[in-house]
């Protein structure tokens, strides 16, 4: 049971955004958003944007630093992975 984050390189509303994802479970993932501050409404289908201000929190709590190519391979392999529905 790991979390990951991956490098604050997306960039959105003026702020830089890191993705945290769990390789075992939704409910692990929003306990550990939880506390390091993160509100719910920040997670997105299967990860939660987190603001390059907290980066430095979740390493602290324990997220483990990942590029983005393998955040997303993890997250695949735990099969949590929620892809954006068909917009036709």
């Amino acid at each position: 049971m790991t979390v990951y984050i991956d490098p604050p390189t997306w960039p959105g509303h003026g702020r830089m955004w890191s993705h945290l994802v769990s390789d075992s479970s939704y409910d692990e993932l929003h306990a550990f958003a939880a506390a390091i501050g993160c509100p719910r409404r920040a997670f997105d289908r299967d990860h939660y944007d987190v603001p390059a201000e907290r980066y430095a929190t979740a390493v602290h709590h324990g997220a483990v630093e990942v590029g983005s190519k393998e955040l997303l391979l993890r997250l695949r392999a735990a099969g949590l992975r929620r892809p954006r529905p068909n917009r036709e």
